[in-house]
């Protein structure tokens, strides 16, 4: 199989890197995140934990963009777990369409507000054990929900953005969410968990791009073995 571009270019002493000196070079990684992105947050907008859960099950093969755009009206209909449950669906595929993967996602939404309603009071609940047991989320939206809502910390965040750095930067060989997630755990403090998911979207979207990202702007360039420079 042919190797990518990343892979041909990776610098050749990555395999000579022990664990001691990988979790050294993460610290670092994330001090220069820090310094570049040093207010990175969640992009999507809500006004209360509900809306949140919404837009993050909305935002699933979806940017943060056109959510934030399609939210504008759906949040001033829909404001509660009770709204949401009570929605038609038909309408409420209409509503989201935009979105892409419409009937899955309104389906979800409303199943997982339902039980919402049934199970917690209508409240967002608080645990990982019971925020998975909703229907359409999965650790990815359980971390951004639960660490935007409640400051809970159980987990780092995988998206795309991750999955690509994550590879790029040599951190891990994994290509599974979960697996990558595990190595990440590994890699940094759980202080700092929350924050390095958002601090690497951003520089996922402004710098380490999936086409021609920017290595001679990049803040980690001397720290990336798969740098273009």
């Amino acid at each position: 199989m042919q190797k990518s571009k990343f892979q041909q270019y990776t610098k050749p002493w990555l395999k000579a890197e022990t664990a001691a000196e990988k979790k050294k070079r993460a610290d670092k990684v994330f001090r220069a995140l820090a310094k570049t992105y040093p207010d990175a947050k969640i992009a999507l907008r809500y006004e209360n934990n509900i809306q949140l859960l919404v837009a993050v099950i909305l935002s699933a093969q979806c940017t943060d963009k056109k959510i934030n755009e399609v939210t504008i009206a759906l949040f001033k209909k829909y404001k509660t777990a009770h709204d949401f449950a009570s929605a038609d669906p038909r309408i409420f595929e209409k509503e989201i369409y935009q979105t892409g993967f419409y009937r899955a996602k309104a389906k979800n939404i409303i199943a997982a507000c339902k039980k919402i309603e049934a199970e917690f009071g209508g409240k967002l609940p608080h645990t990982m054990n019971e925020i998975l047991m909703l229907p359409g989320v999965a650790r990815k939206t359980a971390n951004v929900v639960l660490g935007n809502a409640y400051g809970v910390v159980e987990g780092i965040a995988i998206d795309t953005h991750m999955i690509r750095l994550s590879q790029r930067l040599g951190f891990t060989k994994n290509t599974d969410p979960v697996k990558i997630e595990k190595d990440f755990m590994e890699l940094f403090p759980k202080k700092d968990w929350f924050k390095l998911t958002y601090r690497l979207i951003n520089h996922g979207r402004a710098i380490c791009i999936a086409q021609k990202p920017k290595c001679a702007r990049c803040p980690l360039k001397k720290l990336c073995p798969s740098a273009l420079v």
